[in-house]
């Protein structure tokens, strides 16, 4: 059995974890498997969209704990091979220029939560968890976890919630500003959502997420320079005269 499916729908593709059974646990075969597909969707040009989501009751319940920490008797160095091998597997989306959507319809856990939150876009179901668990475990958190919450919640906030090993629920996410929105039936809405991105020109979807990047991080005129630029490409294209167009009449 795969324990990734990939399935196309026009230009939206659809990534589902696949092994319900133990929660979409992020174990060696997830991870290749996840590494494989993404790779896949990033060098196909007919891909403008991604909804990722998990099978059965849980969003992805993170790393494979026993399998990744039970082993004693490796240096440190080995440890954090080990650790940044499980990273890629949802860190690989950030390579993704296409606009993406995580359905989480249940918990998702430790890894399982930076695999959500590697994803642009955030749609929360009633049975949805934003679990920073690591330090009730009495481990720190990785892959990006501190980065992410922060971007999302805040400094204080997210250092209480790491502080805590806390949970959100999806409607407690929604308010913090960590998910967009709760829905009864998340990987429907992110389905249509994700299906409207696709039908936009994939070129302006791809500028306008490089451009929310470039602001998050490099300030206004790193902004304002790369807005000129893609602003400047967007009005060549036929959209732009399309609408022009009507006022030629």
């Amino acid at each position: 059995m795969d324990k990734v499916i990939v399935e196309p729908d026009g230009g939206l593709r659809v990534l589902t974890l696949n092994h319900p059974d133990k929660r979409n646990i992020i174990d060696d075969t997830m991870r290749a498997e996840l590494v494989r597909a993404v790779t896949a969707i990033r060098s196909d040009p007919d891909a403008t969209a991604l909804v990722v989501t998990g099978a059965g009751s849980a969003f992805c319940g993170g790393a494979d704990l026993p399998a990744l920490f039970g082993d004693t008797t490796r240096d440190l160095g080995t440890l954090r091979e080990d650790l940044q091998k499980v990273y890629e597997s949802f860190l690989v989306l950030r390579s993704l220029s296409i606009p993406t959507i995580a359905a989480v319809q249940g918990p998702a856990i430790g890894a399982g939560l930076n695999l959500a939150m590697v994803c642009d876009l955030r749609i929360a179901g009633p049975g949805a968890k934003f679990g920073a668990t690591f330090s009730q475990i009495g481990l720190h958190p990785g892959g990006g976890c501190t980065w992410f919450l922060v971007q999302a919640l805040g400094s204080q906030r997210a250092l209480k919630l790491l502080l805590d090993g806390g949970t959100l629920t999806g409607a407690e996410a929604v308010e913090a500003g960590l998910a967009l929105s709760l829905e009864d039936d998340p990987v429907a809405a992110a389905t249509a959502l994700g299906r409207t991105y696709a039908r936009m020109d994939p070129r302006l979807a791809r500028h306008i997420k490089s451009a929310v990047r470039i602001a998050a991080t490099e300030g206004f005129e790193a902004t304002l320079e790369f807005e000129s630029w893609a602003q400047a490409y967007s009005a060549t294209q036929p959209g732009i005269q399309e609408f022009l167009a009507r006022f030629r009449k």
